[in-house]
């Protein structure tokens, strides 16, 4: 049995909801898109959000043109404004990324992703400062400098990948960001701007980006970077499989900056995880599935030790790194155009909603917190085998000891697994319909609801003693609330059928 203190060991961090990932930034100018922003931030509470391509050619920022045999550049920002007011309309504020280069400002022509995002350096970067200063200006000015210094500014995305940065050149990247970071700050001193965003298996990047930003005196408010833990990518048609490591892997990755960068200037700024995950791939089906959430559950519990944020990649379905999704199913928290439709990583995120802020227990199988009003929540889930050689237990059980001040505890218990409160396994069993008919999406919103109990629990001793038996790769809320008991003192439930009383 594993006994719950009766005291808090402290706060819990809830960096697990600080921030999100979508994919580029144009996709908030859908409907659908701004509607599943609005659900995920009143069920999970989301504060900020983080996309690639506000520069990008789709956003249409940088318009060079000729007049009276001059080369000049506009600066427009319509489509950046209706996608951060979408933004801010669904409560959410924006975590900017800088990047990609407009095509007419590239020194190359490499791209990434269908959409085109070039990758290359800028040709000139005074010109890139330009567009770096327009937009902070146009954006203290729309928005206040209030609001706009409470946006992170990262700069560009993963330049230790050849595919996101031409040649991986980092001393390009050096000079990039010590442009961008000192003409951020002449727009305003109190921006926050940031770096390196770099990939897993890249930290000796945050290394030499200390190094550089102290030798330099360029400014740094905070150190990024990404993690996964997936292997890869084996082909298949329209998606991929790939191997995964365990999921403290993770934890591990969250802890490199902090680790690496003692005793360097930036040791002590805020670390933010800016992209996370098992798998990078959108198109690998490990994302729809029940295992997903349990492999994820105790990075989400144990996480905000170590690191002030860290960022899903992503919430929507409506990502188009590979291309515009063929899939029904496809990377997110939700079916494709249909929101309603809730995946199990999307419970395990509202379940931790629903978790206190007072930490009580934590352990490789459960976290324990309490709210002001005395409710005590408990997440627990199954483990998971990320090797893929076993489908993991069939059951798996806990007992705790939970401290109680009432004679009874209501008991309200949500859970999902490989058959309950999981969509995806309901379109596999109708055949995996490409276009489900609207009486199949009926079906698929039903399934997508967790199971749900309820009961009470004696307390004996100021104590109530909770068993849990968890299904394969079950993930379970159990929320417990002190009763106060208004039964009348003539009720009895024996005598419903009107037999007289005994």
């Amino acid at each position: 049995m594993i006994h719950v203190p009766a005291r808090p060991t402290g706060p819990f961090r809830d960096a697990w909801r600080h921030c999100v990932g979508t994919g580029r930034a144009e996709l908030a100018l859908r409907r659908d898109h701004q509607d599943s922003l609005g659900l995920i931030r009143r069920d999970i509470g989301f504060r900020y959000i983080r996309g690639h391509g506000l520069l990008s050619d789709g956003m249409g920022v940088y318009r060079p043109y000729d007049h009276e045999g001059a080369r000049r550049v506009l600066h427009s920002f319509t489509y950046v404004d209706q996608v951060l007011d979408a933004y801010l309309a669904a409560g959410v504020r924006p975590f900017l990324e800088l990047g990609f280069m407009p095509a007419e400002l590239a020194s190359g022509e490499q791209t990434v992703f269908w959409w085109r995002g070039n990758v290359t350096p800028p040709r000139s970067h005074r010109e890139w400062a330009d567009l770096v200063r327009a937009t902070f200006t146009h954006l203290v000015d729309r928005y206040g400098p209030d609001e706009v210094r409470t946006w992170p500014v990262e700069v560009w995305n993963e330049p230790n990948l050849r595919d996101f940065w031409q040649g991986a050149d980092e001393d390009a990247y050096h000079r990039l960001y010590e442009v961008t970071a000192h003409t951020v700050k002449e727009v305003d001193a109190a921006l926050q701007v940031g770096g390196p965003a770099v990939s897993p298996g890249a930290d000796a990047w945050l290394d030499r980006f200390a190094e550089f930003t102290e030798r330099r005196n360029v400014p740094v408010d905070f150190v990024s970077k990404h993690a996964y833990t997936s292997g890869p990518a084996q082909p298949v048609p329209f998606g991929v499989h790939q191997t995964l490591a365990p999921a403290s892997d993770l934890l591990d990755q969250f802890a490199t900056p902090r680790e690496r960068l003692k005793g360097t200037a930036l040791a002590g700024l805020p670390v933010h995880i800016t992209e996370f995950n098992s798998s990078y791939r959108p198109d690998n089906p490990v994302h729809d599935t029940a295992f997903h959430a349990a492999y994820l559950a105790p990075v989400l519990a144990h996480g905000g030790d170590l690191a002030d944020s860290f960022s899903y990649w992503t919430f929507s379905d409506m990502f188009e790194e590979a291309g515009v999704p063929t899939a029904l199913f496809h990377g997110g928290f939700g079916l494709l155009t249909h929101r309603q439709v809730r995946k199990p990583v999307y419970h395990l995120y509202a379940f931790m909603a629903r978790m206190g802020p007072d930490l009580l227990a934590r352990g490789d199988d459960h976290l324990v917190t309490r709210h002001a009003d005395g409710r005590t929540a408990v997440l627990a889930w199954a483990p998971v085998d990320p090797t893929g050689q076993t489908p993991g237990p069939d059951r798996h059980t806990l007992r705790l000891s939970l401290p109680a001040g009432a004679g009874e505890v209501f008991v309200r218990r949500s859970s999902v697994d490989e058959d309950r409160g999981n969509a995806y396994t309901a379109w596999r069993h109708m055949g995996s319909p490409r276009s489900p008919r609207p009486g199949q999406l009926d079906v698929l919103h039903e399934a997508a609801e967790p199971a749900r109990s309820h009961r009470r629990l004696p307390v004996r001793d100021g104590r109530a003693v909770l068993d849990i038996t968890l299904a394969r790769h079950e993930i379970t809320l159990v929320e417990l609330t002190p009763v106060a008991d208004e039964t009348p003192p003539w009720w009895d439930e024996r005598r419903v059928l009107g037999r007289p009383a005994p």
